[in-house]
């Protein structure tokens, strides 16, 4: 009797983990577009590995300057020769995978000039990428889930603004954004304190004192705090390199990353998985492939 009343306790143990864990599943999130290497769109989304796509970048932008796009060796903006990505983006959406474009960037020229100019950009946005109309959209007629924001110069300013008018476009156009672990954020740290941005994928590499080094979980799981608490967005994401290429620090072996640093961070309600730079770097290490079942 008493084993028969243990086996059940355990059995109803196993199903509260496996709830929980259902329930606070967590996605990941992919940048692709850097590499011309690394494969289509279409076959990124193939994969089953991912559930947010954020095609990287629009460099250029703000302050009076023509918007464009540099998605690497995929395709020429210069000539239209990104439109045919449409298809692409339409079959990753009919698999349930957002995908997003992401402002801005470790190298470009862009900042945002005025209240003014982040209603200008967010026209542009709207009318080009999201749910508006224009005869010259880059990316062709596809309907994009959403903007990111990854700012990493010109100024501090005003992104705060951009979000505002974008969001003003309905709920249905998602924000997000990838700022540096340091809390809070030098250049998008105001903007995330507005409550308009859903997800943030916060880069936990490239800078030693709030990542993960070999064994030592305590700057990440403490700067992991600061975030979850500091700001006001629906879900945070732990950003990594895809491989120990793809960064100059921070990677975390696939090991190290499911027994030690996805434990210490997954009870947070605000955990929202993992964001991974860059497609192509994944399908050179199958990163994703091997952290899928665990995220």
């Amino acid at each position: 009797m008493a084993l028969k009343s243990a086996i059940s306790v355990s059995f109803f143990c196993l199903v509260l983990s496996a709830l929980a864990n259902g329930f606070n599943a967590g996605k990941i999130a992919i940048y692709w577009g850097q590499n011309g290497n690394e494969g289509t769109l279409s076959e990124a989304c193939a994969t089953g590995n991912y559930d947010y796509v954020i095609i990287a970048f629009l460099p250029t932008f703000g302050n009076g300057q023509t918007p464009m796009i540099n998605l690497a060796g995929h395709c020429d903006p210069y000539s239209k020769g990104c439109t045919g990505l449409s298809s692409d983006i339409e079959s990753c959406q009919a698999k349930g995978i957002k995908v997003l474009l992401s402002l801005g960037g470790g190298a470009g020229s862009y900042s945002i000039a005025s209240t003014q100019d982040a209603s200008q950009v967010a026209i542009y946005l709207w009318n080009n990428f999201l749910g508006g109309k224009s005869s010259s959209r880059p990316l062709g007629p596809a309907i994009l889930d959403g903007i990111d924001f990854d700012i990493e110069g010109g100024s501090n300013q005003h992104w705060g603004d951009l979000a505002k008018f974008l969001k003003g476009y309905g709920k249905q156009v998602y924000i997000t954004a990838a700022p540096q672990c340091p809390f809070p954020d030098a250049w998008i740290g105001n903007a995330l304190t507005t409550g308009l941005f859903d997800f943030v994928w916060v880069q936990f590499y490239n800078n030693p004192p709030c990542q993960y080094t070999s064994g030592a979980i305590s700057n990440l799981e403490d700067a992991w705090k600061q975030w979850i608490s500091g700001i006001p967005a629906n879900k945070i994401f732990l950003g990594l390199p895809a491989s120990p290429q793809a960064a100059g620090s921070g990677f975390i072996p696939s090991a190290d990353l499911i027994s030690n640093v996805l434990p210490a961070i997954k009870g947070s309600s605000k955990y929202g998985g993992v964001m991974l730079w860059s497609r192509y770097y994944d399908v050179q290490s199958g990163y994703s492939s091997s952290i899928r079942s665990h995220v």
